[in-house]
């Protein structure tokens, strides 16, 4: 029996993942429609304009080292990047050596051989060896493939050294790791808080708390296949976002912002298509993908298959009836940890920061790029268990970027767009939350301008954002850009495929799973949204 649709896939979502799947899908012959509850396609990976003539990253800053496969199928080779000579520097801000985390691999262990000692160059091999087990195990970067089994992570170890790394990565912290490689606290401070903060970042957990380790693995990772690693975009992160979705429209695919999926329909295990909220939406439509006019809204539009790229969680608990699932199975999903904790910042700067002695080499704009203001590991973890009894950290890990620096199209003339995220924003405890985001986000301004005076009066507007405006403007349950955080109960077989958990499919045919929370996330690898675009090709063959 054969019946009409109105689309082939609807893909739920236009973040990066879901752009990424409608895409591929859109090409393969599918009619594809993907729809987007906000005003604009990218999610987390645009560049937004929050005051007039200043746009910012609005929350993810960089594309991550990123398949070569993936790269090819999405056509993101061809984008243009900024070349810069320094990625990051590293400081504690109390007059120490600035780690200076040059582009070039021969100019970065040459820095840290000659202002950090050959500890810190042997410290850096040391973690580089001791993540390789790791991310093999993880398999984050592989493209297709699916979550391994606790097995099939051991067997990714090719000497008790590897055996040992993947113990670590599971059961181990990140101090745990830095301890070894990296031992002396002072010297090491700002190279162990940077690690602390690649890991820290995607967890709700302090670096020596048992487990953390995974999300250092995580940050650590490099895919071993020749890829296109961390790097710049011109016109900031939404660059990528934007050629996914002009190219999408282009190959007629149908996109419509403003409208929010209220359930994903299931007719005998089966999906049909979705329901929408009523309410206001628009459409995208192909070739140009200029907005057009009102589309209904408040209706069932049919199709066979599914990509949800929204958290895996809220697509079992709260798209699908709950009389359609089993009870262990949404259960599984719903203890999923979201707890954000962390502020967003942007500013809109009259000048560039110049920075007083002794950091008057960072007033080369080439410096500028990201610069990071870290706590040691040790005092990260006492912030975090501050912050867990409502405490507002007095001195807390920031990083601030300033890509008008690099892109002046990012802000008018002789102006700077800039952009500061810090840890750990309280979410529990009885403070006030409005109160707190004030007092956090003047400490944020207070370390900046410490290193550089001019800093707070050259801010003509600035606004902030804690995890909470993070969920409500882009559907991350708690503010989790993860969509289920780095914790090791969340990683590899604990993190879904495509259909759902190893050994746990989802039991409903045609509905895929594609968003930062499944497996080859998070971060802007593509991976999820690819994987998914991928499942559902090969269940049509």
């Amino acid at each position: 029996m054969s019946f009409t649709t109105d689309y082939d896939a609807i893909v739920i979502g236009a973040g990066h993942n879901g752009l990424a799947a409608a895409l591929i899908l859109q090409r393969a012959g599918l009619r594809t429609l993907c729809l987007e509850a906000g005003r604009y396609a990218g999610g987390m990976s645009s560049t937004v304009e929050l005051f007039d003539g200043y746009r910012f990253e609005i929350a993810g800053s960089v594309q991550f080292p990123t398949s070569a496969a993936v790269s090819a199928e999405l056509g993101l080779d061809g984008l243009d990047s900024i070349d810069l000579e320094v990625m990051s520097v590293a400081m504690r801000g109390v007059g120490d050596d600035p780690l200076i985390q040059y582009t070039d691999p021969m100019k970065l262990f040459t820095h840290l051989s000659e202002v950090h000692g050959a500890e810190a160059v042997n410290g850096m091999a040391g973690l580089l060896a001791w993540s390789q087990a790791p991310t093999r195990a993880l398999g984050r970067f592989e493209a297709g493939r699916p979550p391994k089994t606790l097995d099939e992570m051991y067997a990714c170890a090719t000497s008790e050294f590897e055996r040992s790394a993947i113990d670590d990565m599971l059961f181990g912290s990140v101090t745990d790791v830095l301890d070894r490689y990296l031992p002396d606290r002072e010297k090491h401070a700002a190279l162990r808080g940077s690690f602390t903060v690649l890991a820290v970042n995607t967890l709700y957990r302090g670096p020596s708390t048992p487990g953390s380790a995974a999300a250092l693995a995580y940050g650590l990772g490099v895919p071993d296949e020749n890829t296109v690693l961390m790097k710049k975009l011109r016109g900031g992160i939404g660059a990528l976002t934007g050629h996914l979705h002009e190219t999408f429209t282009a190959a007629g695919g149908e996109l419509r912002l403003r409208t929010k999926v209220s359930e994903i329909v299931v007719d005998d295990a089966r999906v049909a298509g979705v329901r929408t909220e009523a309410g206001g939406s628009a459409r995208l439509d192909g070739g140009e993908g200029k907005l057009g006019p009102p589309h209904g809204s408040g209706e069932t539009v049919t199709a066979p298959v599914v990509v949800s790229a929204i958290a895996p969680d809220v697509t079992v608990t709260a798209l699908i009836d709950g009389t359609v699932l089993p009870e262990d199975v949404r259960a599984r999903y719903a203890r999923t940890d979201h707890r954000g904790s962390y502020l967003q910042m942007h500013f809109a700067l009259d000048e560039a920061p110049q920075f007083a002695a002794p950091y008057e080499a960072l007033n080369d704009p080439a410096m500028q790029a990201s610069l990071g203001i870290f706590c040691t590991p040790e005092e990260v973890q006492q912030q975090w268990e501050d912050a867990r009894r409502g405490i507002v950290p007095a001195d807390p890990t920031v990083v601030l970027q300033i890509p008008s620096l690099h892109d002046p199209d990012l802000a008018p003339p002789g102006k700077h767009a800039a952009s500061a995220f810090a840890l750990w924003f309280p979410i529990e405890g009885n403070g006030n939350y409005g109160e707190m985001k004030v007092e956090m986000s003047q400490r944020v301004i207070d370390k900046i301008t410490r290193l550089a005076p001019n800093f707070e009066r050259s801010i003509t507007r600035h606004t902030t954002f804690t995890p909470r405006h993070m969920g409500t403007m882009f559907g991350a349950p708690g503010g989790d850009y993860c969509h289920g955080l780095l914790n090791p109960d969340q990683i590899g077989p604990n993190r879904p495929g495509p259909r759902g958990f190893v050994g746990q499919p989802l039991p409903v045919k045609g509905l895929y799973l594609g968003s930062a929370g499944c497996h080859g996330g998070p971060g802007i690898t593509f991976i999820p949204g690819y994987n998914a675009a991928h499942a559902v090709l090969a269940d049509r063959t």
